[in-house]
């Protein structure tokens, strides 16, 4: 196949030149970050293209930006490994959390390296020691550079458990001289549902080029040890016998809302215990200057795992990864953050696969489809004030069989909905053919 046009249109021309305006101050972001999150001051230089890529040829490339999407890859990624076995597996992540996952649940099978910032010298520079044979894209991973440097090398891009919300087609819409271009350049799209295929043909993508999967993260599959590590933590955080409330995946401007209504839960059950893990781990120092004032004991998650507490406190922050989904099989109830602010919600497919009935705001247009099906089978409820917050919590608190049909009617509904994962390997299979060989 021969390469496609490198020649670059005036709106990809003007974005590259802003991102290389951009470039001293991308590069003093990393380096700031990196005092909070010291991940991000490891291997820098591969956010720049300058990877190791010894023993990485024809590579099949995942892309990846976090650890929810390398969670919801993961049976992706081990079924292509087992159908290709002599290739080399690449997965890339933007995040240290991704790159701790696709450790844990993928070291065996993956390569890890930082993807490149989308600056073209950087995209030119990694491509050019890969030489990677498919690119396979995950969610909404869309770059301008990375596509187009991509697919001027005739490597073809894929598209997997693609999702596209009405507010960020609306946003691709106003800058359609650059996303146009780049959209036409993927070899296949994948979709999660009908409406997000839909929103891709309305933006310009040839209707054969697109079809619909389902979500991946519907696959998530429960470990073998969860028992025993949700009973390892309830012990060491003296939180045995307990109703427990998780807020998960919290953001700034949440938690002050979320502590409001502790304490208003408090009033009427007063040995409720609060576990808060921010979305950020660092953000912890946050949260706790917010309980100040409160005069509430809290402690964070790591030291308890390090020395069981001896005393139960009220709060528990968990500041670091991967603790997720014990404790949503530990709690009796889970608000999932990101929705009581504009930001769009986080993932509540977690706790409604351990059977823990699920609270959020009223902001989930990154999750619309799964949260109206967790909301018609009475799995989930969203609340739009603290009011409203405080008084399901205190309906779910105080009637365990709600609680339990409830939790049964989310953990059948995710059951009913996996398989993803199988036909989207079977279908990338046959697209990829021998490219990959």
């Amino acid at each position: 196949m021969a390469r496609q046009s490198t020649k670059p249109s005036m709106a990809l021309a003007l974005y590259r030149m802003l991102l290389w305006l951009a470039t001293p101050f991308i590069f003093a972001r990393l380096w700031w970050r990196g005092r909070r999150e010291p991940g991000y001051r490891q291997r820098m230089a591969e956010r720049f293209g300058a990877i190791d890529a010894t023993g990485l040829d024809g590579v099949i490339w995942f892309h990846a930006v976090s650890a929810g999407e390398v969670i919801a890859a993961a049976p992706l990624v081990r079924r292509l490994a087992a159908h290709y076995p002599e290739r080399v597996l690449l997965l890339t992540t933007m995040t240290p959390t991704g790159a701790e996952q696709a450790a844990a649940l993928l070291g065996d099978v993956v390569t890890h390296r930082y993807a490149p910032y989308d600056m073209t010298f950087a995209v030119q520079r990694f491509l050019q020691r890969l030489r990677p044979s498919v690119l396979i894209l995950l969610e909404t991973e869309l770059w301008p550079n990375l596509i187009h440097l991509t697919a001027a090398r005739s490597i073809p891009i894929y598209l997997l458990n693609a999702r596209l919300s009405a507010r960020s087609a609306k946003g691709y819409g106003r800058i359609a001289a650059l996303s146009k271009p780049m959209l036409a350049k993927l070899t296949h799209i994948s979709c999660q549902y009908p409406d997000h295929a839909q929103r891709f043909r309305a933006l310009g993508v040839a209707a054969p080029r697109i079809s619909v999967a389902g979500n991946l993260k519907f696959d998530r599959s429960v470990p073998a040890d969860l028992t025993q590590r949700c009973d390892e933590l309830a012990h060491a955080c003296l939180i045995e016998n307990q109703l427990i409330w998780l807020a998960a995946s919290t953001h700034d401007g949440e938690e002050s809302l979320l502590l409001d209504s502790f304490q208003r839960l408090r009033e009427q059950q007063p040995s409720l215990q609060l576990i808060l893990a921010p979305r950020h781990p660092h953000r912890v120092a946050d949260v706790e200057a917010l309980l100040k004032p409160l005069e509430y004991r809290s402690a964070r998650l790591s030291e308890i795992l390090k020395a069981p507490l001896q005393d139960s406190v009220d709060v528990i922050l968990v500041d670091q990864m991967g603790m997720l989904l014990p404790l949503y099989d530990l709690a009796d109830v889970a608000f999932v953050g990101g929705s009581l602010i504009e930001f769009g919600g986080q993932n509540p497919i977690e706790p409604a696969l351990v059977g823990t009935p699920v609270i959020s705001g009223p902001h989930c247009f990154n999750f619309t489809e799964v949260v109206e099906k967790l909301v018609a089978v009475g799995a989930m409820y969203q609340v739009s004030t603290v009011q409203e917050l405080v008084s399901t919590l205190l309906e779910l608190l105080n009637d365990p069989q709600l609680r339990a049909r409830s939790g049964g009617a989310g953990r059948a509904e995710t059951e009913a909905n996996r398989g993803a994962s199988e036909k989207v390997a079977q279908q990338l299979i046959q697209l990829i053919g021998d490219t990959a060989h």
